[in-house]
């Protein structure tokens, strides 16, 4: 039995300790918006927060993650999240969506580490978050868009 944390709630979950936590998400907590791309950590389809930071659900086997903070795509707040999610819209980020929440979970770890991202920030970070579809310009605009609505509600 695996104790986790999970978008603030604990859950109990049969599972052996080294499966991957995106399987315990999806098959075991019926968290679907986190999505399986490759399986191998290079795609970014799979991205949670784990204690605030970016991390590859595919490849974190669930047992290491006991005792530490998971936020899923399901588990977002106000605040900068609000702004990229908001951003991600203004933008039409979306293609087809698949990748998105794996994109928006890593702009928003980004935003809170880098809170004035350059373009070669922001595109050495979100390196790791492959988009089938392309929308990369529309993804850097819509980061820029975020980081600019965080300051100027930080300054009110």
């Amino acid at each position: 039995m695996i104790r986790l944390q999970i978008n603030g709630t604990s859950h109990d979950v049969d599972a052996a300790d080294d499966t991957p936590l995106l399987w315990v998400l999806r098959d075991h907590l019926d968290m679907t918006g986190t999505k399986f791309g490759c399986g191998i950590a290079q795609c970014g389809a799979c991205t949670v927060h784990v204690d605030g930071r970016a991390t590859r659900s595919c490849v974190t086997p669930a047992a290491a993650v006991q005792g530490r903070a998971v936020t899923t795509i399901e588990g977002l707040g106000e605040g900068v999240t609000h702004a990229v999610q908001k951003a991600w819209a203004e933008h039409v980020v979306p293609q087809c969506g698949y990748c998105q929440s794996g994109q928006i979970m890593a702009a928003i770890a980004m935003l809170q580490s880098i809170p004035d991202p350059t373009d070669d920030q922001i595109d050495a970070v979100m390196s790791g978050n492959l988009c089938r579809c392309g929308t990369y310009p529309r993804i850097r605009a819509a980061i820029k868009d975020a980081a600019a609505a965080i300051r100027n509600d930080s300054q009110h």
